[in-house]
């Protein structure tokens, strides 16, 4: 073990004895590591944020930490949660792309709509169309399709979720 290994584990013993000095010190030696990465986990405007609030959960809980060995996965298990919340809150506000799309084709009439899938599906290529229409015309299972077409279950599901992809792409798209 090197000499700045050896030195963050002591301060870790301490920090979880309850040394405040410790904790301080502590907080200052791994703040670079939680920025580092934050910038891989949270959106740009909320790493500062996240840093700060994790490592204050850190502050205040480091005297629970069963093993020293364990801080570094859990200061970066911290990070990672507060990042996700933080991009919880702050999508909240904005709809979702799912709503979004939705709310774009719910605008349409439904013959404007018909048409369009229409000419969605027209715009597939063969092996793609063909999936859609035994699955969603036809009604047929996964494993009836493959067996249809000779295929492997995979390689269907695979097919029919790119085809459905291609038809969502087009009705979402900017012509539209």
């Amino acid at each position: 073990m090197n000499g700045a290994a050896s030195e963050r584990d002591n301060l870790i013993l301490a920090a979880q004895g309850g040394d405040q000095a410790a904790i301080s010190r502590l907080l200052a030696v791994c703040q670079a590591d939680a920025r580092r990465y934050a910038r891989r986990h949270c959106q740009a405007s909320d790493v500062d944020d996240a840093v700060q609030e994790s490592l204050l959960i850190i502050s205040r809980k480091v005297g629970s930490l069963k093993a020293a060995v364990a801080f570094s996965s859990w200061l970066f298990t911290v990070i990672k949660r507060e990042c996700h919340k933080l991009l919880r809150l702050t999508s909240r506000h904005a709809p979702l792309p799912e709503q979004a799309a939705e709310q774009q084709l719910e605008r349409r009439s439904d013959e404007a709509l018909r048409i369009d899938l229409a000419h969605a599906l027209e715009s597939l290529p063969a092996h793609y169309l063909e999936v859609v229409l035994l699955r969603d015309f036809e009604e047929l299972t996964i494993a009836e399709i493959a067996g249809r077409l000779g295929e492997p279950q995979g390689a269907v599901k695979s097919r029919l979720h790119r085809a459905r992809e291609l038809v969502r792409e087009y009705l979402l798209g900017p012509d539209h």
